[in-house]
């Protein structure tokens, strides 16, 4: 009998429960301004506060701050049942994983097209969120979706850091997992392969491309970082100025534990929790959208550590220094350099990404030599979880990489659809 252990999440949940009473609390305390027309209103948002107050002025604070206290109770109770609903809900991923045509340390390469043959492609995920987001649910799956459409995705699988991966910095990930991952892809394909990088991922595959260009036929960068500074970036410096006192404080563990980078990720949207369990508590627990939600916020905790170098490196070098952008992020010693990926490249930009700002991966795809720009108006998640993605990401995604894989895996019959894209600029 399979033992159901019961979910932590919403990770961290002191704070997200603290980011909702604080709220509410600063919504009651705001009453008081609000009346006699001394609050400070955000200049996107003044002449609809203004107007607010225009409509209250008749309203008695002590009847006003009753209505607001009765709503807020209800929020603080739609948020804790969302919660309860989610902590409790039968629903467990129950996916088998592939076969694994190689291994090193904690990582794996994951064969989602085996069977099926097609064109061998690298997948690269980020190394802070389990690799599964490419393969959530069944009805829901990129890789498997790629393989039954003349696609061999092979995942990068990088596991939980063990004692030798806490000590890997960025440069032991890229040309050591990597260099061998992409080896042992390329002698399944006996030529050529294409490479697509997922978010954190595409910026590691982005790096593997400038090294090992005769490899790699096509790359694919889907929501990839790169101007860290292009947008955010007051955000992005503040982020490189904690790395000191987070490296010190967890040097002992040799990693940034896990609900240390959900409490960064949090710092983008602190209310995003509450506004989504609150919407989960209004779905019928058996529905299939119910369903998706667990499954999502399931791999939403189910994050991994981060080994402290990489850490250091991406918070105080990409975020803080920017050394990305501004041409100075080395890996080997060498500077990777987007002008040195000449291989034709699609660079996918969401255009309601909070995760990675659109400005950021912009400005990679402008930095290639033979970039093509998808832009589709959805989220960094939504790229692979929403029910708009294969027809919008998906199968666009999958023509290109069959136009540009090598001859022996191109589409010998059959018509070529044309990808809707530009240019980037």
């Amino acid at each position: 009998m399979m033992v159901r252990h019961p979910r932590t999440g919403p990770r961290p949940l002191p704070l997200h429960l603290a980011a909702a009473m604080s709220s509410f609390a600063s919504s009651q305390a705001a009453l008081p301004l609000l009346k006699s027309g001394l609050l400070a209103w955000n200049p996107g948002l003044e002449a609809s506060g203004r107007e607010l107050e225009r409509s209250l002025a008749a309203v008695a604070l002590e009847k006003l701050a009753e209505a607001v206290a009765a709503e807020l109770h209800g929020r603080v109770d739609r948020l804790l049942a969302g919660i309860e609903r989610y902590r409790a809900h039968p629903y467990r991923r129950d996916l088998d994983d592939p076969p694994a045509v190689w291994s090193e340390g904690s990582t794996r390469l994951l064969d989602y097209g085996g069977r099926l043959g097609g064109a061998p492609v690298l997948v690269v995920p980020s190394l802070i969120n389990r690799a599964y987001i490419l393969d959530l649910m069944t009805e829901k799956s990129f890789l498997r979706w790629l393989a039954r459409r003349g696609i061999r995705p092979l995942l990068v699988d990088w596991g939980k850091p063990g004692a030798l991966e806490r000590g890997f910095d960025l440069t032991d990930y890229i040309a050591g997992r990597l260099d061998a991952a992409l080896d042992a892809a390329s002698a399944l394909a006996s030529a050529p392969l294409g490479v697509i990088g997922y978010c954190m991922g595409g910026t590691l595959a982005l790096a593997l491309a400038a090294r090992r260009r005769r490899q790699v036929s096509a790359l694919v960068l889907l929501a990839t970082p790169w101007d860290f500074h292009a947008e955010r970036a007051e955000q992005a410096r503040l982020l490189g100025a904690l790395a000191p006192s987070l490296i010190l404080a967890f040097r002992a563990m040799g990693e940034l534990p896990v609900d240390i980078l959900q409490t960064l990720f949090a710092a983008l949207d602190p209310l995003l929790v509450l506004r989504k369990f609150a919407r989960f508590a209004d779905l019928a627990p058996e529905g299939p959208k119910a369903r998706e939600f667990v499954a999502l916020e399931d791999w939403l905790n189910d994050g991994v550590p981060l080994a402290l170098p990489v850490a250091e490196a991406c918070l105080a070098d990409w975020y803080g220094a920017n050394a990305t952008g501004s041409g100075s992020w080395r890996v080997a010693g060498r500077v990777v350099a987007p002008a040195d990926v000449t291989m034709p490249a699609l660079v996918v930009v969401p255009a309601q990404d909070r995760i990675v700002p659109p400005g950021s991966a912009l400005a990679l795809g402008r930095k290639l030599p033979r970039a093509e720009l998808l832009s589709p108006r959805l989220g960094h998640i939504g790229m692979m979880v929403s029910q708009e993605a294969p027809d919008v990401i998906w199968k666009p995604l999958a023509d290109w990489l069959l136009r540009h894989a090598s001859p022996a895996f191109r589409p010998r019959v059959g018509g070529r659809a044309k990808l809707r894209s530009r240019r980037a600029r």
